[in-house]
């Protein structure tokens, strides 16, 4: 078989050199555990201010207390949206969209069985979100409204800040949640000036491991813990620290923002060749999601008559690794 060709960076991302060089030494000489008081431990405890510092700045947030990890976009999720619908049980209402990620979705059909209403407004033919159903479905009994940031399947882009404006315009004591997994790393983030109260992302997607991801939360939205325990991450999520996949992160959110600028014009540059090289060639191939702002490294593309998982075995059978959606 040829060497793969690997174009499924929306599913996981190989660990960058640089962040496994970083990491090696808090998984060799220093493992003490960060919560010890001993000078031992002070290395890596310094290392995980460090990180949090760089995922501050990553996320665009004011301080790096507004910062906590956890093990994944999923966690981050599950975090955000029972740790503040915990805190406000008097309110019952819940708006998402159609296209959510299943973390997001599957945990709001749970709260659903505790007696929630949620409703779940729906998209465009471009996958875009219907901001007037939106604005229609806000009421006073909202406590959080979620929305992913990025889709994974075809790269549409919401307006999340723009949603957040309205969203506490009609209704300013209910939360806004961002699912950033999708654009953490391939479109700058920048919640310190918007309205948005919490948002997540996962390391894996830009370069770090799997197994750590982050979550965003404005000093004002208060949360219950998610993991009840010792003190770590603020008393929201008790555990030993996970020091050199913390290190990794904030290793590869430095080296997304340094790399930024490469991804939203070179990146973006070769999926438009890709893509008008497919449409040009292949009879009755369509650009899905053509008109809507993408993300730069995602394309999705339909063909008629053929199904989506045998184009998948063909493109395997010769190294090239993509999915469906």
């Amino acid at each position: 078989m040829n060497k793969s060709v690997y174009l499924d960076n929306n599913a996981t991302t190989k660990v960058d050199e640089k962040v496994l060089e970083e990491m090696l030494p808090y998984l060799k000489g220093e493992y003490a555990n960060p919560s010890s008081m001993y000078d031992f431990a002070m290395k890596p405890a310094k290392a995980i201010v460090e990180a949090r510092a760089r995922v501050r700045d990553f996320l665009g947030a004011k301080n790096e207390n507004e910062v906590y990890f956890t093990s994944c976009g999923s966690e981050s999720a599950n975090m955000a949206i029972k740790g503040s619908l915990n805190c406000n049980k008097s309110k019952k209402h819940i708006i998402t969209t159609k296209l959510e990620h299943p973390c997001v979705l599957n945990t709001y059909k749970e709260f659903e069985k505790q007696g929630y209403e949620v409703d779940y407004i729906g998209v465009n033919s471009e996958g875009q979100l219907d901001i007037e159903e939106l604005k229609s479905k806000i009421k006073k009994e909202t406590a959080l409204v979620s929305v992913m940031y990025a889709n994974n399947e075809i790269g549409i882009i919401n307006p999340v800040e723009d949603i957040a404006e309205i969203v506490k315009e009609k209704s300013p004591e209910a939360l806004m949640f961002v699912d950033g997994v999708q654009a953490g790393g391939k479109i700058p983030i920048n919640v310190k000036d918007t309205k948005i109260d919490m948002l997540g992302v996962s390391g894996h997607k830009f370069h770090a491991p799997k197994g750590v991801g982050a979550l965003y939360v404005k000093p004002s939205t208060h949360l219950t813990p998610f993991i009840t325990g010792g003190h770590q991450e603020r008393g929201l999520r008790a555990g030993t620290e996970n020091v050199p996949y913390i290190v990794g992160m904030g290793k590869a959110a430095e080296l997304a923002m340094d790399n930024m600028n490469y991804e939203l014009t070179e990146v973006k540059r070769l999926r438009d060749k890709l893509e008008t090289g497919i449409l040009k060639n292949v009879f009755n191939a369509r650009l899905n999601c053509s008109v809507a702002e993408r993300v730069p490294n995602t394309t999705n593309i339909g063909f008629e008559y053929v199904e989506g998982e045998l184009i998948l075995l063909h493109l395997s059978d010769v190294g090239i690794c993509a999915s469906s959606g």
